[in-house]
């Protein structure tokens, strides 16, 4: 079956889905990693993972707070407390169960892509590795909007897919689909283009955000630095409002700290034998090069990248 182009969109009234590989061309977006998805970026790999317990805490975080300041404007009122009681052990008891489920269980392993190479290597479950070209790759954005009451309401996803290798795989493994909660439209393109850039442009054309799997000092003088350096690029007041009240009250980062140190530092890696020499640098004249299809698809998208921006 037929895959829609890169670069083309299908929009109804209630949602969108943008296409954007194969083949993978430019989006138009900055690289943006808001997820921390990356969590190794070298010259020769970059390696990606799924595990985002920071989201998860920023998620549940605001509910407790909120929870709490309902239960306490209840205190009196032992009837309605009793409702309360019930609707905030199914809204805040059943997730904060499934997280902590999730603490006590292994991190995934990262899914890794080889620049130099031009591949990518897809752990599974069972043990097994699939290496994948990089230009089969599958890429989409997807947004859906719900309008009720409280007004519109707008969710999104970014699905990256990989297909086995081997045709003789069975029916059930013969795709591999991740998702990435990041709101769907432009927040995902720019989550993508972190790895289209890495693997098309260069390592040095996505930010390293990895050093904060190698802590060295303790979690109060993080917390303390990353204060000082929000508030050179924001002012004071804005970080004190942001990383300062929000940060602690309503999103809980000392939190995740705490468990991204106990989780994710340093983040799982690929052991195989047969992975670690295929993660070895090449010489330069060994790197494999990009298709004349992908080249010539990256000469139209930028070609009409360019005559957007003079249109604006």
């Amino acid at each position: 079956m037929s895959k829609p182009a890169a670069g083309t969109s299908q929009k109804r009234i209630f949602s969108r889905k943008d296409y954007l590989a194969p083949l993978p061309v430019p989006t138009g977006q900055k690289p943006s990693d808001m997820l921390n998805i990356i969590w190794r970026k070298n010259e020769v790999f970059l390696d990606i993972g799924n595990y985002s317990i920071g989201s998860a805490v920023m998620g549940l975080w605001p509910l407790v707070m909120l929870s709490a300041f309902m239960g306490y404007l209840f205190r009196h009122d032992h009837d309605e407390m009793h409702i309360f009681a019930v609707m905030t052990t199914l809204v805040i008891g059943i997730p904060t169960l499934l997280l902590i489920y999730s603490l006590y269980r292994q991190v995934p392993l990262p899914i890794r892509f080889n620049r130099q190479r031009r591949e990518v290597c897809v752990p599974r479950e069972d043990g097994e590795y699939w290496i994948v070209p990089w230009e089969s790759v599958t890429a989409a954005a997807t947004q859906h909007s719900s309008v009720s009451q409280a007004g519109k309401n707008t969710m999104g996803l970014l699905f990256i897919g990989f297909e086995n290798p081997d045709p003789t795989a069975k029916e059930g493994n013969r795709h591999f689909y991740w998702g990435f909660n990041c709101g769907g439209g432009t927040s995902a393109m720019a989550l993508w283009e972190c790895v289209r850039s890495y693997m098309e442009v260069g390592a040095e054309a996505v930010e390293d955000q990895t050093a904060r799997f190698d802590r060295s000092k303790g979690i109060w003088a993080t917390y303390l630095d990353d204060l000082i350096k929000a508030a050179k690029l924001r002012g004071w007041p804005v970080t004190l409002l942001w990383e300062g009240f929000c940060g602690i009250f309503i999103f809980n980062t000392l939190l995740i700290d705490v468990l991204e140190r106990w989780k994710l530092n340093p983040p799982p890696d690929l052991t195989d034998s047969a992975i670690i020499e295929w993660s070895k640098p090449l010489p330069p004249e060994q790197w494999a090069k990009p298709s004349p299809e992908l080249r010539a698809a990256i000469a139209e998208r930028e070609a009409e990248l360019a005559s957007q921006d003079q249109g604006t």
